[in-house]
Parts: structure tokens; C-alpha cells; sequence
């Protein structure tokens, strides 16, 4: 048994399945992740739920200096007893979504790695937090549920192409880096999970006017998944029927087309579109 795992049981502490805890002991396993997420020693890494530190331990061997931010209290204790030996850590009691983190992450070396083993009910909010953040991150190494991980990387016009891939592949160039099966947590989950590292691109996959209209054009053609495209700019944007052929046709589209059937350079090319009859309007 591994030492965090008897840390756990020693104090009687019981997993909170409201905080979608489930921890991973494996030494073996914890050194393939970090080794995985690219942490060197010129790296100082941001950890989200370290949970019993297992991982953490790990990524303090690995990094220059790692703060990790935990919300249950009863972990606290627990952490600061385990990680006592290591004078690169810093532990943060709070709520990763609440705190201020270009305030905390202050003093830390830039840009940052991203690691962190989330409660899934969280994942697709952290992950838009951390994208959208004013923070320098250099890369994020991220477990989450296998079929988010699909999400995550998958191309247009597939199935599982969404709101998430197109936000995440537009800032970073996502992979996945290792399957993890549902056996290797305690308390075991309910499904498979995968690790998968985002290095953050110097620049977005695609350039647009705007960035912000480029998300809400995707997001009426998501809106709307088995309508045309031309359909979803009407509905999202309140406009005729025949404005919305003529941002299609401006940017060399089918105006019958399924927006869930666009890439970037084609997504890119209405959003500009888009910006500018808006422009026009103004």
C-alpha cells in the first residue's frame, strides 16, 4: 500500500463523491503522468486538486516549484504533513474557480504548467477558465474522462467536433498522452479516464478580426447542430434570411451547409464576415 494511500486510511478521511474524488496511488503510475506532462526543473507547475499529494510529490521531484490549489479543508492537514520536505511547494486552500490566480501565481516563474487530476463536474468550466485566463501557461496536462478527451480532440465534422475542441484547438495543439482505465482510481469511477497535455500555441490556430466573434459565429453553428449554417446565423443573430446567404457567400460557402460541418479557415472566413457586416451596422 502506498504511503498517501495509508495516509487516507489512517485518518478515517472518506471520499467526498460530491467533490468527484478519486485519487490515484500507483507510484508507477503517478511518475509516468508526470513524466508525460513535459514538468522539467525550469518549470514552476500550478496543480488543480492534489488531492492526498500523490501526484504532487511527484511534481515536486519533477519541477522548480509547485503550488497546489485544494478546496476540501480535510485535506489540508493532511497535505502540509506529506509535503513538509519539500521547500518547492506551496499549498493554497481554496476554490480554483473563485480565487485570483494571476494574484497568487505572482510570484511564480512564466510561463506556467498546468497540471491537474479534476473532478470531472468541472472540467469543461476550468478548462474554458484556463484558456480565456489572463495567466501565462505554457502547457496544461489534464486527467479527465476518456470520452471529454475525445471531445477535446476531435477534428470538424466528426461526431464528437463541439464548442470544446474548437476552443481548446484554437489555442493550444492537444494530444493525448495516456489512456487511464477506471481501475487504477480509489474510489473506482464509473468510467475510463485519459491524460491529455494542451501546449499553448504561440499563436491561434487561425487569425481573425475577432476572437470573440469567431466563438459566438461557431457557436450558432453548434447551436443548431442539424439546421444549415445559414439557419444559425438567423437564430443567434437575429438577422434576415438573405443576410445571412450573403455572409455566407462572402465567405465562400454553401448556404446549405451544417455548421457542424465547418473547420477553422472556413469558420474563420465567416466569422470575418460577420465582423464586418456588423462593423457596417454600427
Amino acid at each position: 500500500m502506498s504511503k498517501s494511500k495509508e495516509r487516507i486510511r489512517d485518518s478515517q478521511l472518506r471520499y467526498k463523491q460530491g467533490l468527484g474524488q478519486n485519487f490515484i496511488y500507483d507510484e508507477d503510475l503517478l511518475a509516468a503522468l508526470v513524466r508525460a506532462a513535459g514538468v522539467t526543473k525550469e518549470d514552476d507547475v500550478l496543480e488543480v486538486g492534489p488531492g492526498a499529494g500523490s501526484m504532487t510529490k511527484h511534481l515536486c521531484q519533477a519541477a522548480h516549484h509547485v503550488m497546489s490549489v485544494e478546496l476540501d479543508d480535510r485535506l489540508i492537514p493532511l497535505l502540509n504533513g506529506f509535503m513538509a520536505d519539500y521547500d518547492n511547494f506551496t499549498l493554497v486552500h481554496g476554490d480554483v474557480m473563485t480565487v485570483n490566480l494571476p494574484e497568487i501565481t505572482a510570484g511564480l516563474r512564466k510561463p506556467l504548467s498546468v497540471v491537474a487530476n479534476i473532478p470531472y463536474y468541472i472540467t469543461t468550466p476550468l478548462m474554458t477558465m484556463l484558456l480565456t485566463s489572463p495567466l501565462d501557461i505554457r502547457q496544461m496536462a489534464l486527467m479527465v474522462q476518456k470520452e471529454v478527451a475525445d471531445k477535446v480532440l476531435a477534428a470538424p465534422g466528426t461526431e464528437a467536433w463541439g464548442p470544446l475542441a474548437l476552443r481548446c484547438q484554437f489555442y493550444c495543439d492537444p494530444y493525448l498522452a495516456m489512456d487511464v482505465p477506471a481501475e487504477c482510481f480509489t474510489p473506482v469511477p464509473k468510467v475510463d479516464s485519459a491524460f491529455i497535455v494542451l501546449p499553448r500555441r504561440e499563436e491561434p490556430l487561425v487569425a481573425v478580426r475577432s476572437e470573440e466573434d469567431f466563438f459566438r459565429v461557431a457557436q450558432a453553428g453548434f447551436a443548431l447542430r442539424r439546421k444549415t449554417m445559414t439557419n444559425g446565423l438567423c437564430a443567434a443573430f437575429h438577422m434576415e434570411r438573405a443576410e445571412a446567404v450573403a455572409l455566407m457567400q462572402a465567405a465562400g460557402l454553401d448556404e446549405r451547409i451544417r455548421g457542424e460541418k465547418l473547420g477553422f479557415e472556413e469558420l474563420a472566413r465567416l466569422s470575418d464576415a460577420y465582423t464586418a457586416w456588423k462593423e457596417a451596422r454600427a
